[in-house]
């Protein structure tokens, strides 16, 4: 990637902490220099802050590299470092999990509670034959016992791997059949959008015909009381539960024991097991919850709002926060169910104090308008997180200004499944936050912007962006195949990893983030991100979320095309979809330049958005190309792509 990259990274607002904030919070400035003269030194301190059954001596093992071995010759248990430890040091009655259900029925669990639970749940996968290094399917809603499920597979030193509740039984038994797992832990249903939404007749399918051989048994929470149908592999959760030892004591594993597979799929390809262990990635995920949302465990509320089926889950719902001591927030259903304001609303009842969400969440609350989240407290508010893909900075000032009442610093969060856990990210009480920008690599962490040659770009050039040293949360291989870990993530860059994101430092060193390198078009020669022209779009007043995909063009190479989703109020203002292209091409063109300028833009009322809220742009990319729709079963509703698939049809704009 060149410097040619058109780029509307040049922010100038910039927001301080409040003088207050920054006398309190918890990293201190001089924690980048302490990282950058001892980095090692480092992160043997944040392990540290872990209970260790057999103290560490080695702190990394770069030998056979790409695959690193942290605090390798120490020896600790991951779930007895997120619940037994609390319990031993007298915060057993602090509540862990605030669980609230969709349709209104809550239930909380104190760190006594919870391990209480978890020592149960162990003991149940091991009267089932789940021993150390077994692989459990954990196939379930965001439910309480999720966390429990993951928390009680580490405890015994097997490994999850959690699939995301809305992935059919396609995606359920590709995954079962890699990881070769022993175990299925689901349910009959979760809620969801106001009504019961079937989960267990998904794994049937899967494992019907013994088409999944290694699973032995199938555990089935019972969550919506919906029928099932019922087979020899199946046993009821809770009477599992109700049958197992109440005590179970959580033995020592080697720091680089697996503690789970989570699985990754491109837009080819078989999907990749990416695999972590338990010391590095458990030192990382507490460490950067405890210093990127400036946490204290005795007073905080926090709330993570991502589903455990994604890496986000595993790290800011299941391991760190919980690592760390604090109480949190779990919600089952979506962010418009029963109403519009039910995020707004569980955020006033628990008094949450921490949000950590995704733009694509943010930008359809934006499209509602704010007299929505007006009509509720958020006053407790005093940190803001955003995670998943680049914030645009229209956005942005929306969450600052309507969520955290223009008091709440924000921290645009940058990382990966494979990372583990955040990477680059402000730190709340230190760094002047800015507008889209997640701006500076954490204490620890080494990470560049550098061009072909795997050379150090300067500011205001286009590249890629790489880590140039290990770090202790990374991946340490795909599950079962070590080649496509090498050529995936080490091949392009030697020595360094890349990430497969493009990247910019503006004028002042800090990092854009400019969305997959194979989101980056090529329109006449000009690299272009689609990021970045979604940015503008979205900085038109008439736009509530944008989606920009390069579609294939025989005068230009690539050409741009644009679908929207215009704010609630403006649809009047803004006319026709004819006035509506004709403006904001116009606009796009002023803030990055005529090459910018989209051949389409299409109005539309949704967006094909999984049921996590992320975009799936390669479906857009089918249509703007006239080819057959990929597969759409992951989609939160797969009708949204017929109706954008007519209307393309209908002819391109002028």
């Amino acid at each position: 990637m060149s410097d040619s990259i058109e780029s509307q990274s040049h922010e100038t607002r910039h927001f301080a902490p409040t003088a207050e904030f920054a006398a309190a919070a918890l990293a201190k400035p001089e924690i980048y220099e302490r990282a950058k003269s001892d980095r090692l030194g480092f992160w043997a301190e944040q392990a540290k802050h872990l209970h260790w059954h057999k103290p560490f001596t080695k702190t990394l093992d770069w030998s056979e590299a790409p695959v690193a071995k942290w605090f390798e010759d120490g020896e600790l248990n991951v779930s007895y470092n997120c619940l037994d430890r609390h319990v031993i040091a007298g915060n057993g009655d602090r509540i862990a999990i605030h669980f609230e259900g969709e349709p209104g029925d809550s239930k909380s669990y104190t760190y006594a509670e919870l391990t209480a639970e978890v020592k149960r749940a162990a003991n149940v996968l091991t009267s089932l034959g789940i021993e150390r290094g077994d692989r459990v399917a954990i196939y379930l809603p965001m439910i309480a016992e999720a966390v429990i499920s993951m928390l009680a597979v580490a405890r015994i030193g097997a490994v999850h791997s959690v699939i995301f509740g809305g992935f059919s039984a396609d995606s359920l038994a590709t995954r079962i059949q890699d990881a070769q797992a022993k175990l299925v832990i689901t349910a009959d249903g979760g809620y969801r959008k106001g009504k019961a939404s079937a989960l267990k007749p998904a794994v049937d399918e899967a494992l019907k015909d013994n088409n999944c051989p290694t699973i032995e048994n199938v555990l089935v929470v019972k969550r919506t009381g919906d029928e099932v149908v019922w087979t020899p592999k199946d046993i009821w959760w809770s009477d599992a539960m109700a049958n197992a030892e109440a005590e179970h004591e959580a033995k020592a594993f080697p720091a680089e024991n697996p503690l789970f597979i989570l699985y990754t799929s491109g837009t080819t390809g078989k999907p990749k097991g990416i695999l972590h262990t338990s010391g590095g990635y458990l030192t990382q995920a507490a460490y950067t919850h405890r210093n990127v949302f400036d946490l204290r465990p005795e007073t905080d509320i926090y709330w993570c709002t991502a589903d455990v089926g994604w890496i986000t889950g595993h790290t800011y719902v299941a391991y760190g926060p919980l690592a760390n001591g604090a109480t949190q927030v779990i919600y089952e259903g979506t962010p418009d169910a029963p109403h519009p304001g039910r995020w707004w609303e569980v955020i006033e009842k628990y008094k949450v104090t921490l949000l950590y969400t995704a733009p694509t969440a943010i930008r359809s609350f934006m499209k509602l308008g704010r007299e929505i989240p007006d009509k509720f407290d958020l006053s407790s508010l005093r940190v803001l997180g955003s995670v998943g893909e680049p914030i645009n900075p229209e956005a942005w000032m929306w969450y600052r200004e309507v969520i955290g009442g223009n008091r709440a610093p924000i921290v645009d969060t940058w990382w990966q499944t494979e990372t583990g856990a955040i990477m680059i990210s402000p730190l709340p009480g230190i760094t002047d936050t800015k507008p889209g920008s997640a701006q500076v690599p954490l204490p620890g962490i080494v990470a560049k912007v550098v061009g072909e040659d795997g050379v150090e770009l300067g500011n205001e050039q286009g590249g890629y962006l790489t880590i140039a040293e290990p770090w202790p949360s990374m991946l340490r291989g795909i599950w079962g195949d070590p080649e496509r870990f090498k050529e995936t993530y080490w091949e392009r860059f030697d020595g360094q990893y890349f990430a497969g994101d493009g990247a910019k430092k503006d004028h002042d060193g800090d990092i854009w983030l400019l969305g997959r390198v194979d989101d980056v078009m090529n329109v006449s020669g000009h690299r272009l991100s689609t990021a970045e022209i979604e940015s503008a779009l979205v900085s038109h007043p008439w736009v509530a979320e944008a989606a920009v995909v390069g579609a294939s063009d025989a005068l230009t190479g690539q050409a741009v095309v644009a679908f929207v989703i215009l704010r609630l109020d403006q649809v009047e203002a803004a006319g026709s979809d004819s006035d509506v292209s004709r403006v904001l091409r116009d606009h796009v063109a002023k803030e990055i330049g005529p090459i910018a300028k989209p051949r389409q833009i299409m109005v539309v009322a949704e967006l094909p958005k999984t049921r996590s809220g992320k975009i799936m742009r390669r479906l857009l990319r089918d249509v703007a190309e006239d080819r057959p729709i990929g597969d759409v079963t992951t989609l939160a509703d797969t009708t949204v792509m017929n109706i954008i698939s007519g209307k393309i049809a209908a002819g391109a704009n002028d």
